[in-house]
């Protein structure tokens, strides 16, 4: 009989989301995933202190690293130097590595919203009522403002991103494991981004979504890219999630439910068969 693989399953059940509870995802998913492996869940701040004992950590529900950035920056350096495997890989180069993507992606003409960080580039944004101006390290919208185009030339650069603020029908969010397309939800009304239903994604839906995937160049793991619908129908990217994305699970079929978590557990086993322990 096979040896089970030992999980380290990084979550924070306290969290407190809009309108949703993050824990019981991970609780399902560690309910289900549990038939595969052995598993045991941790606060993200024992991570680094736990996970030698383990095969793989997993980092999930985990909440926005800025609120213990240093912690995790530690974790990330320590994981990396004692050769602990973490899934998702720690190579994304989606959220996981800052909002710096969002500016290689405007500038290899990805289909993204316009996105600067230096005053000197105010002329490549597209005329808008109002620009978003966000921090470099944000997520949940925490530091969100937003300015009309007379106000970008007097921010304090260096630390900031600014876009225009796009009048978007919806937004959409295409889920991944590894290259795999699981699923896809949207939120039809823009005023209840968080408020999310099934959506059946047609092939250029799928099109557009495919190459972010195949430019973050992870091997293993849960991806999900969140793009918005223009006016003028076309999707443009908001966030390439690559390091604890929310999957909803609650909101989909059974069917689909249970297709994410064989997906999952296959993810996971190639990645350890992939990734000897250093």
């Amino acid at each position: 009989m096979a040896e089970r693989r030992r999980v380290l399953f990084v979550t924070d059940l306290a969290y407190p989301a809009r309108g949703r509870r993050y824990c019981d995802e991970d609780i399902f998913l560690t309910s289900r995933l549990r038939d595969g492996f052995d598993i045991a869940l941790c606060h993200p701040l024992d991570a680094a202190a736990l996970m030698d004992a383990f095969d793989v950590v997993v980092v999930r529900n985990s909440g926005p690293v800025l609120h213990y950035q240093k912690e995790y920056d530690a974790f990330r350096e320590q994981a990396m130097v004692r050769g602990i495997r973490v899934y998702n890989p720690l190579s994304g180069r989606g959220d996981m590595a800052g909002k710096q993507y969002l500016l290689d992606l405007t500038a290899a003409g990805y289909p993204v919203i316009p996105t600067i960080d230096r005053p000197e580039d105010l002329h490549l944004l597209p005329e808008a009522g109002q620009y978003a101006v966000k921090p470099k390290a944000g997520a949940d919208s925490i530091g969100l403002t937003f300015v009309p185009r007379e106000q970008l030339s007097d921010l304090a650069y260096g630390d900031i991103l600014v876009q225009p603020r796009i009048d978007f029908r919806y937004e959409v969010s295409f889920c991944y494991v590894d290259d795999a397309f699981q699923y896809a939800l949207h939120a039809p009304d823009p005023e209840r981004r968080w408020v999310l239903e099934p959506y059946e994604p047609t092939d250029a839906d799928l099109a557009f979504a495919r190459p972010f995937i195949d430019w973050n160049t992870l091997d293993h793991g849960i991806q999900r890219v969140d793009a918005c619908r223009t006016q003028e129908g076309e999707l443009l990217l908001v966030e390439l999630e690559d390091l604890n994305p929310y999957l909803s699970l609650d909101l989909v079929s059974d069917r689909t439910r249970d297709a994410f978590l064989a997906s999952m557990t296959a993810s996971l086993h190639r990645f350890l068969d992939a990734q000897p322990r250093a």
